[in-house]
């Protein structure tokens, strides 16, 4: 962990946190001299950002500013993981908070506070500026949640917290920071939420995953709502395990506690952390980090007998094994770890699966199958008569895309046509953008002529006399085409 620097607040090696450009003099009273590697990191650092030139290399503290303060960050993070972070609230300053309020989403639904993106910036600097004061004096205030409930698979519910928006920018500077801290932290199987990781790139690390270490036998889990479960002091003791700042603290203590308001009742659940909130997302993945991604490197995979591995996106993940015995044994344990965090798995969702690759010498369909992230995985003979490992888009979730799109299109069968054609190209090409991997065009095209029959089909029902013909229909889609199925990840 280090040893204190004499002095400061800061470990031993995050002295180097005081290193650049701007001299403030909360900084100059803390001042300390620094190491000649940490003066190389800084270096670097200022080099990469182009401002070398404005720096003078003494055995003297300067702080880095704005993109370099958080770069440095996350390199020392990366060259020493020991170090535990005792100064990075300061970091929250206004061209912090002006950055946040870019990267939030302009068009989300509003808070308890009811302000939209557009009228916070109508004044952002005088707005940005007295948010920065209230949260110097520590007068900053954290709004209740606003909970809603959107539909889910199987008719169900799933609550979603709406934050305030002044709670969306201070909670996207805190996660800005905390990612500079833990992205050297999160092992590369770790693919939610984190820049240069994709959905798709968790997909094909299975496939080559399963080839490539004789994958016999797959885990698959499901945590039951992992969201409205994080235990409170667990999560705390898990971020000082890297980043023991008060301030920091803090303010995620404030939006853990604000409450949540649903229909006019507030209520304070005690645990959990809103899902669709801000925070939520790096909170999640540092939770699971401890509780599961570590605890699997460290303690399962060198008790394995055979090759295994971990692939995890969010709370869905999945876990393959050379051999059953070991597969077994983690499934014995795993309800176990969860339990011991306050998290559980879905009896029913989560199971040990065969998944060998075939002998080539067997005909007809491969052992059993796996769900993830929206994709089916199984073994399949390719045209040259070899096992292939192929992925399609699961049933149930195509058909429920194409049961929204016919009754998308008869709730607006009497908007104009340049207007319905808008809306249904925005939605194919996002699915096909999603699901356009090498191996499931048939599934596409199925969605493509389901999403043709029902614009043709609800353009008859316009009037009693508005009956749309096959040829009319032509001379309508060759006017306002819809974007045809394509392979867009060919390399997965």
């Amino acid at each position: 962990m280090g040893n204190l620097v004499r002095g400061t607040h800061l470990r031993e090696g995050e002295a180097g946190h005081n290193v650049l450009l701007v001299r403030t003099m909360e900084d100059t009273q803390r001042s300390q001299p620094i190491s000649t590697e940490n003066q190389e990191i800084a270096k670097q650092v200022a080099c990469e950002t182009g401002q070398s030139s404005a720096i003078s290399w003494e055995n003297r503290p300067l702080v880095l500013a704005g993109e370099s303060s958080l770069e440095w960050i996350r390199m020392l993070a990366r060259k020493e993981p020991e170090t535990v972070f005792t100064s990075l609230a300061h970091r929250i300053d206004l061209d912090l908070l002006r950055q946040s309020f870019r990267k939030i989403r302009k068009n989300d639904s509003t808070g308890v506070d009811k302000v939209t993106a557009k009228e916070y910036g109508f004044n952002l600097e005088e707005n940005l500026y007295d948010l920065h004061q209230r949260l110097l004096r520590g007068q900053y205030v954290a709004a209740p949640v606003r909970r809603v409930w959107i539909d889910k698979e199987g008719g169900k519910k799933r609550p979603i917290g709406i934050t305030a928006l002044e709670d969306k920018i201070v909670q996207k500077a805190v996660t800005i920071i905390l990612d500079a801290v833990y992205d050297a932290d999160f092992y590369d199987f770790s693919h939610a939420f984190r820049e240069d990781h994709s959905q798709h790139g968790a997909i094909s690390e299975i496939r080559r995953s399963c080839i490539k270490l004789n994958v016999g036998w797959i885990v698959s889990a499901d945590i039951t709502g992992l969201f409205d479960n994080i235990e409170h002091n667990h999560l705390r003791s898990m971020i000082k395990r890297r980043v023991n700042d008060g301030g920091i603290l803090r303010l995620i203590g404030k939006w853990l506690n604000a409450g949540v308001m649903e229909e006019g009742h507030l209520s304070y659940p005690g645990k959990g952390t809103p899902q669709g909130g801000v925070i939520s997302p790096v909170l999640s993945n540092i939770f699971l980090h401890y509780v599961l991604d570590d605890w699997f490197v460290k303690e399962v995979k060198p008790r394995m007998k055979g090759q295994c591995f971990i692939i995890r996106y969010a709370d869905d993940f999945i876990l393959g094994f050379e051999l059953e015995c070991d597969a077994q044994r983690v499934m014995e344990v795993l309800p176990k770890r969860f339990n011991r965090y306050g998290l559980s798995l879905h009896p029913e969702k989560t199971k040990v699966i065969p998944f060998r690759k075939p002998p080539l010498n067997k005909k007809g369909k491969g052992p059993g199958t796996f769900d993830f992230l929206g994709f089916t995985f199984y073994w399949s003979i390719s045209r040259k008569g070899y096992w292939v490992l192929k992925n399609k888009t699961i049933g149930k979730r195509r058909s429920r895309f194409m049961n929204e799109l016919w009754q998308w299109c008869r709730k607006h069968r009497h908007d104009q046509i340049e207007d319905q054609h808008e809306k249904l190209t925005s939605k194919l090409r996002g699915y096909f953008n999603y699901f356009g991997v090498r191996g499931n065009f048939e599934a596409l095209k199925a969605v493509h002529r389901h999403a043709e029959r029902a614009w043709k089909f609800w353009l008859s029902r316009r009037s009693h006399k508005g009956r749309v013909t096959w040829k009319r229909f032509a001379s309508i889609r060759a006017a306002f085409p819809l974007p045809k199925p394509r392979i867009v990840h060919n390399n997965i």
